[in-house]
């Protein structure tokens, strides 16, 4: 196939590029910079130059194309409310009006599974679980918007699909590994409860099958959870995450309710104020970092005849592999 993709120089971007470019597909992708552009052709994709903004160029990336895979997204845990919507909404609308108008037959969303995020745990909840009417956080707020506007425009002529990664991770990973290791070096690392609650994961190679199989096998209107196979606790899990980089984990542990308490006073104090940077604890990382996170990727099973191309445990061999 022919196939576009926005945020192809990210970091699940770099290996969805690669992956789609092995399984024999010509492939395209939205670039900003010269940096980026060396980065997307190194994967041997074709870069097009402009961002979500630019309708110039999202026409011309998609033109002749059979397929788009939207991944581009702010990702941040804090931030400008209209920097959120800009991107995340704006930017997806304008991803479905230029596929629309050049006539692409289908069209992926990388979503997550934060769109469900309300500030309780997610115990092992499915696709049948409703998206949250008040999410925590402008992230989960606003991926939650372009996943509804993104499904809501599945028709004929477009079939639309979602899929939803849970906590990706894996070789070349910009936000997980490198915040552990900063908190670590800054002594400002500590456990939510002891982190002794359970976690669903995806590694970046699995979270890339994932979305191949939904752009052949996808149901038009649907979303689907992305994971690698069972669940586990959180606090082994980034213990032995950490270890890849030579980092130990310190045992210092926070209840969830002080923090709770201190992302809630923070919240309300810096955005009034327009205060720089980010507050010390955000209800975003607790809604997703701090209690019990898991979902079920059954529905993935059996409609996209997904299964995990790595295990957790080859993947942390590898990451120990490389950094040695």
């Amino acid at each position: 196939m022919n196939i576009f993709v926005t945020g192809g120089s990210g970091f699940l971007g770099g290996h969805l590029l690669r992956a789609l470019v092995n399984a024999g597909h010509k492939t395209r992708a939205l670039v900003r910079s010269d940096a980026t552009t060396r980065a997307v052709e190194e994967c041997g994709a074709v870069a097009i130059h402009g961002d979500l903004a630019d309708h110039h160029a999202l026409r011309e990336g998609m033109t002749g194309c059979d397929a788009v895979v939207h991944a581009a997204a702010l990702t941040d845990q804090w931030g400008p409310r209209r920097r959120f919507d800009q991107v995340n909404v704006e930017g997806t609308n304008a991803v479905l009006d230029a596929a629309r108008r050049q006539g692409v037959p289908r069209l992926v969303l990388v979503s997550t599974e934060a769109v469900l995020a309300t500030g309780r745990p997610l115990v092992q909840v499915d696709e049948s679980y409703s998206r949250s009417r008040r999410p925590v956080g402008e992230y989960a707020r606003t991926k939650a918007m372009a996943e509804k506007i993104t499904l809501e425009a599945n028709s004929p002529k477009l079939t639309t699909v979602a899929v939803r990664p849970r906590f990706i991770w894996g070789p070349g990973d910009t936000t997980v590994l490198p915040a552990i290791i900063e908190a670590v070096e800054k002594n400002r690392f500590a456990w939510v409860d002891g982190g002794r609650y359970a976690t669903s994961t995806c590694h970046v190679t699995n979270a890339c099958e994932g979305i191949l199989c939904a752009l052949e096998h996808g149901r038009g209107g649907q979303a689907y959870f992305i994971t690698d196979g069972e669940k586990v606790e959180f606090r082994t899990f980034l213990t032995e995450l950490a270890a890849t980089a030579g980092i130990e984990l310190p045992d210092r542990s926070v209840p969830r309710w002080l923090l709770a308490a201190v992302s809630a006073i923070g919240e309300a104090i810096w955005r009034p104020l327009h205060m720089p940077g980010t507050p010390p604890v955000t209800r975003t990382f607790l809604a997703l970092s701090g209690q019990e996170m898991t979902v079920d990727d059954g529905l993935a099973y059996r409609e996209l005849g997904y299964r995990p191309v790595i295990t957790r445990d080859e993947g942390l061999r590898q990451l120990t592999a490389h950094r040695g």
